[in-house]
């Protein structure tokens, strides 16, 4: 079982980010790529109340199923993640809903993906912000973060759909998925 373990932090240039990567050693794994992703829970959401998920993200042209147990939250989120690559997201989806799950929540981003070879950093462009992940391990992830000019007050251990949450209270939205149709009316290009 693969332990992910990270930080988030919203970031307010993902452009002047981008070059701090560059100039720190990091490359480019991944251009700007969309990604949709759906939770999925059974009715009275029991994933949801044991603080799992279940999703399916479509990555470009790449579908991944991937299971995220509760984990703990300190400085950094830590929890068990497995994932495996999916043929055909469309099929899984019709399978999981003839299992009884249903999708719960839907959110989006575009995704660009750095690495020095012994973690990632990821720039995630929300309909709610552009947001950063380091993941990797603990002390490289803080190393990280001092070399990108992120203090640890900036630290996010919230899931997206709690960051949602957050931002629906702070801005009184309607919105009910974290998508660019349904938070700007409009899709990001």
């Amino acid at each position: 079982m693969a332990r992910e373990v990270e930080i988030k932090t919203l970031v307010p240039d993902a452009q002047a980010l981008a070059r701090r990567l560059r100039a720190s050693g990091f490359r480019l794994v991944t251009r700007r790529t969309h990604e949709m992703n759906v939770l999925y829970d059974l009715p009275g959401h029991p994933l949801r109340q044991r603080g799992e998920i279940l999703r399916l993200r479509k990555y470009g042209n790449v579908w991944i199923l991937t299971h995220k147990s509760k984990g703990t939250v300190r400085r950094h989120k830590s929890r068990q993640e497995l994932e495996t690559e999916v043929a055909d997201g469309a099929s899984l989806d019709r399978i999981l809903r003839a299992l009884g799950f249903s999708p719960s929540f839907r959110y989006e981003k575009f995704r660009s993906e750095w690495t020095d070879g012994r973690g990632q950093v990821v720039i995630d462009e929300t309909p709610i912000g552009t947001v950063a992940e380091i993941e990797g391990r603990p002390r490289w992830i803080d190393r990280t973060a001092r070399l990108l000019g992120i203090p640890r007050s900036s630290y996010i251990t919230l899931s997206y759909g709690a960051m949602f949450d957050e931002w629906k209270r702070r801005t009184g939205s309607p919105a009910q998925e974290m998508t660019f149709a349904a938070v700007g009316g409009r899709r990001k290009p």
